[in-house]
């Protein structure tokens, strides 16, 4: 029996997966690391803890797996996107790493538009300048840390960072390159042109490879470090929403993903790089062979269920919270929430403005704010849907996972809302199966990724929309969009007030 292993290197922690080749999760193992927030909006990361809780979870997960480490052929990877690793000539580490949700560059993203132009920008990298993304972070570091950027001779993102550790080979591949807001998506290259305007020199860009490309062997000291084989293929990965799709079978036009963590994400395959959604929604180059992925983004999907029930019920579980919400009919009596907890994304990129409840009254139980929450969080993720279909694209079926995928009436209430058919993954891993069936591919257990997720995933029950629901939320999603408009001015107001 061979096998293969996913990392999935995360925000929180970095989950590893040990898969056979019947696609059989063999072994799991999950190892937190510290998140460090030293002033308001930052947030970094230590990439030296990566490399330990990887080497500590491979430890583990041999351990527990008791076979042949011989057995295990190869190795890729998933990773949070965006975040920042400079590196110096001699490949160490010159400061923390600065990640995805880090909100300090604000000022850094007008730059970028007034000087390259945001319809320049988005004919080149399909994407808007977004606090989150790593260009941003990096003429941050060259305004603020002068003396760490003049040292500057490369730069990674995390999961690039880890294979580097364990490979000695520095590269990017496609799908976490096309989140720096640097790659020319379409030409799959660097753009000289942005770097030019920014006045960064290009060579502190990497190599470029695709996902399923194999980088090299393990190093010596790695393989002694973890327990695994020195001959354990390694492949380059990709992006975690790209290897999130991978993992879900996203791998053709009209499927779609619908990931409720504590943000949400509404993602699409795109067989081709010739549309054109105006910086609406992201346009990045997906893990999969020449194809790309179009995604929209919810900050407080999940996290807006924990922040009420930790608020109205901390003492119960979300089973208990949600257990009496198929009592409540669709559009929860009236009763309408926003869950801009903290600011939107998509399809308002905005910062200020705040979550709401709207139309309460005297009659209204904690199972109608219960199920209106579900609602609103699922409306926001429509809005995505709505910008794909206004654009050409046929979406018929949704894969559910996450935290949204949990709850049998909340993902009929997402078939109702996104009048689509909904199905739920026996097994789901996510993007570390995402990985796992990447390092599969690369090892030539498949002609294809697609025939790949055909053997490795499963489908546990899928979930059809009711035509009367279907028409009663086509009527509340109408007014749920104009909420935002209604209450933009008055957040704005409102922000003076808060501590």
């Amino acid at each position: 029996m061979k096998y293969v292993i996913g990392v999935d290197l995360g925000t929180s922690a970095v989950k590893i997966l040990l898969v056979s080749e019947q696609g059989a999760v063999v072994q799991t193992v999950s190892k937190p690391y510290p998140l460090y927030h030293d002033k308001t909006g930052y947030s970094e990361q230590d990439p030296e803890d990566w490399v330990t809780g990887t080497i500590d979870g491979l430890q583990e997960l041999l351990q527990e797996f008791g076979g042949n480490p011989e057995d295990i052929e190869g190795i890729s990877f998933s990773g949070q996107m965006h975040g920042l690793v400079l590196m110096d000539d001699s490949n160490s580490v010159l400061r923390r790493a600065i990640l995805w949700n880090d909100t300090r560059t604000t000022a850094e993203c007008r730059s970028i538009v007034d000087l390259v132009g945001q319809e320049r920008l988005l004919e080149i990298t399909k994407n808007p300048a977004l606090e989150g993304f790593t260009l941003p972070k990096i003429l941050w570091v060259k305004e603020h840390e002068p003396e760490i950027f003049n040292q500057a001779t490369a730069f990674v993102l995390p999961k690039d960072y880890l294979r580097y550790r364990m490979t000695g080979e520095l590269q990017m591949e496609f799908s976490d390159a096309a989140g720096t807001l640097l790659l020319d998506i379409s030409k799959k290259q660097w753009s000289g042109e942005i770097c030019k305007l920014l006045d960064l020199d290009e060579s502190i860009c990497p190599p470029l490879v695709d996902s399923h490309t194999e980088v090299g062997t393990l190093t010596a000291e790695f393989a002694e470090a973890s327990g695994l084989a020195q001959t354990t293929r390694v492949f380059a990965g990709g992006a975690d929403n790209a290897c999130g799709a991978i993992g879900s079978g996203i791998l053709e036009d009209g499927k779609t993903l619908c990931s409720i963590g504590t943000s949400g994400v509404v993602l699409s395959y795109e067989a081709s790089d010739d549309k054109d959604f105006d910086g609406k929604v992201h346009y990045f180059n997906h893990a999969a062979p020449d194809a790309f992925y179009t995604m929209g983004v919810t900050l407080s999907a999940g996290y807006s269920l924990t922040w009420f029930k930790e608020v109205f019920a901390a003492d119960e579980s979300f089973d208990e919270l949600l257990a009496d919400i198929a009592a409540v009919p669709a559009g929860s009596n009236g009763l309408l929430f926003t869950p801009y907890l903290v600011g939107e994304r998509t399809p308002h990129a905005d910062a200020a403005i705040r979550a709401s409840f709207i139309g309460m009254d005297s009659s209204h139980q904690r199972k109608d704010f219960a199920r209106a929450v579900l609602e609103g969080i699922t409306f926001s993720m429509n809005e995505s849907i709505e910008i794909f279909r206004a654009n050409g694209k046929h979406i018929d079926t949704i894969v559910s996972i996450g935290g949204g995928a949990q709850n049998e009436d909340w993902l009929q209430m997402q078939a109702d809302i996104f009048n689509a058919k909904i199905v739920r993954l026996r097994s789901e891993q996510g993007p570390g199966m995402g990985a796992a069936i990447l390092a599969a591919f690369g090892c030539g257990w498949f002609e294809s990724l697609q025939a790949c997720a055909d053997v490795f995933l499963e489908e546990d029950k899928e979930f059809l929309p009711d035509a009367s629901n279907v028409e009663r939320y086509e009527k509340l999603f109408a007014v749920y969009t104009e909420v935002y408009e209604q209450t933009k001015g008055l957040n704005e107001k409102l922000a003076a007030f808060r501590k």
